[in-house]
């Protein structure tokens, strides 16, 4: 993990591979940005030229090296474009410094220690940058290099992103000084440490996501959540299949029916004394997404190792809110499945009996997410928490609707889904609030049981929104996150946004989390 530190030291003055400056894109070129001025004082005022001549204008997450000038102890000086310039020079937002630490702290993998000298206004702007560059710096290798004993040994989800540098490959950056962070300053301190708190749970959710489903089965994942709830005092309790039969989740044991690796169902519980509030998060964990009987086509199936991501984020999210301390109570469901074909799985047509006592008929195998949450949302019912959030990859629909950067928020109440809107957009990541129109549900109408797990096929996403929204327990605010499209980027990186998994959805909930223990929400 990349270490941070917070630093007065002068940028010429510290002992760094690389100083990291900002630069935007103003009206006649470039513009050195706030935080660089004793860089620019070296370059005798003539940074932003230097820089307007090798090509750079200042456009978001654009980098140039350059040599450092004389007397400066690191040998290279790397400006980030910060996009164009803000009518207050110091006004940049959260997300446009996230990103262009992330871009930096990219292109320094396979250095030691760079500085940071962006611009730094207030502790707001010091969290941002160091959460982008401890996003931006994590890399995946625990399955590259000579090394006998990076690989995991099945089933004990050990697999962690590496320090090592890969064949052939570059370790990540290994530490970050934020530059004009005040490390006395409590306010700076403490948006530092909570940057690194939960960009550490991010990073781990990461780390699940890229774990290749031979190594991470519901069994290991739930050892690795077992662990994690142990060392930062988490209660957890977990259900097996015998404990899920016993209990009547038909929803879980249908789609895991068809696997050699039986499903689990994952209680994580963080508590407050001081809690008024509690949330419920549950999420989807298809360890492995084959289609089961619906067989997913050629070309459909070798990412799906990632369809887990939504219990990945909940899990991340309970134990950051655990490390953050916050003062309301927060419970993570993480329903954990792989969907095999095989003489044993589940076939279309099938009826199951869901945890709720509801009938589901089976028309396509491959709509299994909505169906372990849908037991896992009924089960998080009986505690009657404030509000449920379940997070999921969960239709290709909302891909084709949003894209593969943005996802879909539905929710049984406007008001709640507007702030959870809000919150996203808030921690940058992209999301759009998604209509539940009531005509789509007689699409579901089924003549055997309650309620088919498909219905028409134009608006899927909505559909499947509608379909968990019969499981919500009377009288809970309910919000569903449809993470499909962000949450494993298959182009090349971006900002802090690696290639592979990227934690898509955590750092919403764990602000909707924060918010709530403030009690700016209802």
């Amino acid at each position: 993990m990349t270490a941070l530190t917070l630093s007065t030291a002068a940028a010429s003055g510290l002992r760094a591979d690389a100083i990291v400056v900002g630069v935007a894109k103003g009206a006649k070129g470039p513009v050195v940005a706030l935080g660089a001025e004793s860089v620019d004082k070296a370059y005798d005022g003539k940074l932003a030229s230097v820089l307007e001549t090798l090509g750079a204008s200042g456009g978001e997450g654009e980098v140039t090296k350059l040599p450092a000038p004389s007397g400066f102890k690191a040998p290279v000086v790397l400006a980030v474009g910060l996009g164009t310039v803000p009518e207050k020079d110091s006004a940049y937002d959260a997300e446009t410094l996230r990103r262009a630490a992330g871009a930096a702290a990219r292109a320094l993998a396979g250095t030691k220690k760079a500085g940071f000298a962006l611009p730094v206004a207030d502790a707001a702007d010091a969290g941002a940058i160091a959460e982008g560059a401890l996003l931006g710096a994590y890399s995946f290798d625990a399955y590259k290099g000579n090394g006998k004993d990076t690989k995991p040994a099945k089933g004990k989800g050990k697999a962690e992103s590496s320090d090592k540098a890969d064949k052939g490959g570059k370790a990540p950056l290994a530490e970050v000084a934020l530059l004009g962070a005040k490390p006395r300053d409590k306010a700076h301190k403490a948006a530092v440490e909570r940057a690194t708190a939960v960009t550490e749970e991010l990073n781990r959710a990461r780390d699940l996501i890229n774990t290749p489903p031979n190594d991470l089965d519901p069994e290991a994942f739930a050892a690795v959540a077992t662990a994690a709830a142990k060392e930062h005092g988490v209660k957890i309790q977990v259900l097996d299949e015998k404990a899920l039969a016993k209990g009547g989740f038909g929803g879980i044991l249908g789609v895991g029916v068809g696997s050699d690796a039986p499903p689990r169902l994952v209680k994580l519980s963080y508590t407050s004394a001081k809690a008024k509030k509690h949330l419920a998060f549950v999420g989807k964990g298809i360890t492995y997404d084959s289609g089961g009987i619906s067989l997913k086509p050629a070309g459909h199936n070798e990412t799906m190792k990632c369809d887990m991501s939504g219990a990945a984020a909940v899990f991340a999210a309970v134990i950051a809110a655990a490390r953050l301390g916050l003062e309301v109570n927060v419970t993570g469901w993480l329903a954990l499945a792989e969907n095999m074909p095989s003489g044993s799985a589940t076939r279309p047509g099938d009826v199951l009996r869901m945890y709720s006592g509801k009938t589901v008929e089976v028309l396509n195998t491959d709509a299994e997410g909505r169906l372990v949450l849908a037991d896992a949302i009924a089960k998080a019912s009986e505690d009657k928490p404030d509000a449920i959030v379940d997070v999921a990859t969960l239709t290709g629909a909302m891909m084709m609707a949003l894209g593969g950067r943005t996802f879909g928020i539905l929710a049984n109440d406007d008001a709640f889904r507007t702030s959870v809107h809000e919150i996203a957009e808030e921690v940058g990541e992209p999301s759009w609030p998604m209509p539940m129109p009531e005509h789509l549900l007689k699409g579901m109408d089924s003549p055997t049981a309650d309620i088919a797990n498909m219905g028409e096929r134009m608006g899927g996403g909505l559909v499947a929104g509608l379909f968990l929204r019969e499981f919500v327990g009377e009288g809970i605010t309910w919000a569903h996150l449809d993470i499909a499209g962000p949450a494993y980027n298959e182009s090349a990186p971006f900002g802090y946004t690696p290639k592979g998994g990227t934690g898509s959805a955590v750092r919403t909930l764990v602000r909707l989390a924060e918010r709530t223990a403030a009690g700016d929400l209802g």
